[in-house]
């Protein structure tokens, strides 16, 4: 569905990650989010690979890349295995160092991997969020009611994997059409594969873990680098959404500045769903900033 793109999946220890391959370059690695495939970079993609190695994959639990079980306190999601995965698969690929740019719960992994392979990561970019503890430290009433989904999927197994795989077309137009733009941002194949991925069962259940890992284990990870002083090293672009909540609730910059020494940002003209929303716009910060430029 990507042009001049090779499609692959890469043992990534004990999962396949599913990823899509093209261009020629440094090396750039793209992480979607929730409810997503490595589809939501499709806008994007062509013109990064113009000027880079573009690998796009599925994180585990999602599109398809496998799915195993969460574990012992939800551990098989927390980010710092799901950024395990990731730095396997540009091994795999044969690339020692690499840039990295998430968007949504691939920004908490791709965040993860800068922290836990700083060696690796050269540039790091984060679209729609702050870090996960100081959202979870700083809910309002606001971000409460915009991101109920935080706090309905960590409820314990089954009882959202339930209500989701009651009517999941229903749960996906909710929850992705109910955020500014509504479905238009989406083209009708890419909502096609969003629809036939998250249509699994164990689709539903690992992205109900990623969840349940955040509030939990990923926590304690964050503190423990907190207390530690761990930041990350490598420059950080922020971006987010103008039509979002992110901007709303927290202060993106000061966020991000207390975990990471070298950041810089600012909002786009979006909703949450910027790589779809706002491709140009995207395109006109990432860009110079991957490039060393900003």
């Amino acid at each position: 569905m990507i042009p001049g793109a090779r499609s692959e999946r890469i043992a990534a220890g004990d999962v396949e990650i599913h990823a899509v391959i093209a261009g020629s370059g440094p090396a750039l690695l793209l992480l979607h989010g929730y409810p997503q495939t490595h589809l939501i970079w499709r806008k994007v993609l062509p013109r990064l690979a113009e000027r880079f190695t573009v690998v796009a994959t599925d994180l585990r639990g999602y599109g398809d890349s496998s799915k195993p079980p969460g574990g012992t306190d939800h551990r098989n999601y927390s980010k710092r295995v799901m950024a395990l995965d990731q730095a396997r698969v540009m091994t795999a690929l044969g690339f020692d160092q690499f840039s990295v740019c998430g968007h949504d719960r691939g920004a908490r992994v791709a965040h993860r991997l800068a922290v836990d392979h700083a060696d690796r990561v050269q540039r790091l970019a984060v679209l729609d969020i702050a870090p996960t503890k100081a959202m979870y430290e700083g809910t309002t009433m606001t971000f409460a009611r915009s991101y109920y989904h935080w706090f309905f999927l960590i409820q314990p197994a089954p009882f959202p994997e339930t209500l989701i795989g009651g009517n999941v077309e229903a749960y996906l137009r909710h929850h992705m059409g109910g955020r500014h733009a509504g479905l238009a941002p989406f083209l009708p194949d890419a909502w096609g594969e969003y629809l036939r991925c998250f249509s699994d069962p164990a689709a539903i259940h690992a992205s109900c873990e990623d969840y349940r890992a955040s509030a939990g284990i990923d926590l304690e990870h964050d503190a423990a680098d907190m207390e530690a002083g761990v930041k990350i090293r490598c420059p950080v672009l922020a971006l987010w959404a103008e039509h979002g909540i992110v901007g709303k609730a927290f202060k993106p910059l000061d966020a991000w500045r207390r975990v990471a020494d070298d950041v810089r940002g600012h909002a786009l003209p979006s909703g949450h769903y910027i790589p779809e929303e706002v491709p140009d716009r995207l395109l006109d910060a990432l860009l110079p900033f991957l490039q060393g430029a900003a």
